[in-house]
Formats: structure tokens, C-alpha cells, sequence
């Protein structure tokens, strides 16, 4: 699934996918859904689509975590 693609990319790409704006949304959007599918917990599933209409908050959110923890936050799948 994309998530785990996601996690194992180098910090430096997880970076540069969510530094540019366009690519950060369909990003997010794609490891979102691909965690709660995966996962099956609410919190992801609330969280993914909450990311698909508001997409360009999260990923300024997500930029930062991901340079603390190399995954987003709720979707480390």
C-alpha cells in the first residue's frame, strides 16, 4: 500500500513530497486512505477524510512531524 511505500522512502523524500503544494495534498490523500484501509481504526478513517477536503492544512502539519518521526500522524501503517 502506498502508506508503507510512504514510510520507507528516505527523509529527504518524504520532505520533498510534502514541501510542494499539489503533490502534498494527492500525498496525503494517498497515505491517508491507504492507512485506514489497512487499518480500519475510525481515527484514520476520520482523519483521511478530513485530509481529502482539507488536504493543505494537515500537510504544513505533517511536514513537521514527519521530520521528528519519519511517518504522519495517524497513518504510520
Amino acid at each position: 500500500m502506498f502508506a508503507t511505500w510512504f514510510n520507507r522512502q528516505s527523509r529527504l523524500i518524504q520532505i520533498l513530497l510534502l514541501l510542494i503544494p499539489v503533490v502534498n495534498w494527492i500525498t496525503e490523500i494517498l497515505v491517508r486512505w491507504s492507512a485506514a484501509f489497512k487499518t480500519k481504526s475510525l481515527l484514520t478513517i476520520i482523519v483521511a477524510i478530513l485530509v481529502t477536503f482539507l488536504g493543505l492544512a494537515f500537510g504544513w502539519i505533517d511536514l513537521i512531524w514527519c521530520l521528528l518521526f519519519k511517518h504522519l500522524i495517524f497513518a504510520k501503517a
